[in-house]
């Protein structure tokens, strides 16, 4: 068995997951960065941390089984699970297939279920945590965001009831709100608008999981935090 702990991190190519893994790596556990094969290719010369790189369709119930036999069979323990993988169809309701509603879900909530489920054993033995990737959407909506959002929401109600359920094994959730990712044009006024004064960065995501993970917040379960700058907050009148 593994004397370091080991976290897995799902979506990890890029953006937010590429910053955790990098977080959680530097904080010396041992990471496994899980990704679909697609999203690895085009990261790969880009990614300088020494990540163990998993490929795996989080829509798939077969991969995510795999990925935690895997990694229990590489290192004999899983300390936590950071569910971040997440798609996002923006289109009118009209324009909406079940399909794409249900590919949404599939993808940002119905994995985290399987993450936990699959996992739960190997978190309880090593009294470990696992952290949920929300959103302010969960609250809040612009126009034709209906499977998004609805994602969202799903997932820090379902941060509550697996906190009770998986007790004592530790669940809590992050809802990034406006986060700059590789490939983001920004404006100045995208940055005033925030009473924060700028748009988040991954760093600033990865600096609240790595501490809902850490023994800092061993009295935390169940929570959301809400990282946006302050905008949830902000009263805009157009």
């Amino acid at each position: 068995m593994s004397d370091k702990k080991v976290a897995i991190v799902t979506g990890a190519a890029h953006g937010i997951g590429a910053g955790i893994a990098a977080r959680l790596f530097r904080d010396g556990r041992t990471v496994i960065a899980a990704d679909l094969e697609a999203a690895w290719k085009k990261s790969r010369g880009r990614a300088k941390e020494r990540f163990e790189h998993a490929n795996c369709d989080v829509a798939s119930e077969r991969d995510i089984a795999d990925l935690i036999a895997g990694a229990l069979d590489n290192h004999g323990r899983i300390d936590a699970v950071v569910s971040n993988a997440g798609v996002s169809e923006f289109r009118p309701l009209a324009e909406t297939t079940l399909d794409d509603f249900e590919r949404v879900l599939k993808t940002n909530l119905t994995a985290a279920f399987l993450f936990a489920r699959e996992a739960r054993d190997a978190l309880t033995r090593s009294k470990g945590a696992i952290v949920l990737m929300a959103s302010t959407r969960a609250h809040m909506s612009e126009p034709d965001t209906v499977a998004y959002s609805a994602s969202k929401g799903g997932l820090v109600a379902l941060t509550h009831s697996l906190a009770i359920t998986l007790a004592p094994v530790r669940v809590n959730c992050v809802s990034p709100g406006w986060i700059e990712v590789k490939g983001t044009r920004l404006k100045k006024a995208d940055h005033e608008q925030h009473p924060a004064g700028r748009v988040g960065k991954p760093e600033d995501v990865a600096g609240a999981v790595a501490f809902l993970l850490s023994d800092d917040a061993a009295f935390m379960t169940g929570a959301e935090i809400v990282i946006d700058g302050g905008m949830t907050w902000k009263m805009i009148y157009v």
